[in-house]
């Protein structure tokens, strides 16, 4: 069964080319290992809440804009296998300085509940 990696992060809004850049360059590490595919999204619409919301959730800062991204995978094991190869290969210090402060990204791993088109 198809299944999710999922990430939530701030970027400073000057870093936007740079996090385009740094997603693409990542992009040939999770596909050799069996990712179907990356999204990544750049917050356009993202209202701020009472009790919680993506800028809280990241520690925002005004000139930060929240980002919502994901890994498809084929199934569980496949993503766990390549996360855990990826932690363990020297090319993932290639990717350089990330272009946003990691301390305040989480993530997560999801497996489909509905799946309608």
């Amino acid at each position: 069964m198809t299944y999710y990696s999922g990430f939530i992060a701030a970027v400073p809004n000057s870093n936007k080319q740079a996090y385009i850049e740094h997603a693409r360059k990542s992009w040939p590490m999770f596909q050799k290992r069996g990712a179907l595919r990356m999204v990544e999204c750049w917050g356009e619409d993202v209202p701020h809440g009472n009790q919680t919301d993506f800028y809280r959730a990241t520690n925002a800062t005004d000139d930060e804009t929240p980002v919502f991204s994901w890994v498809e995978w084929p199934d569980r094991a496949t993503c766990d296998a390549a996360w855990q190869d990826m932690m363990d290969d020297p090319e993932m210090q290639e990717l350089g300085e990330l272009p946003f402060d990691g301390k305040r990204l989480f993530w997560g791993g999801f497996a489909p509940i509905v799946d309608v088109s």
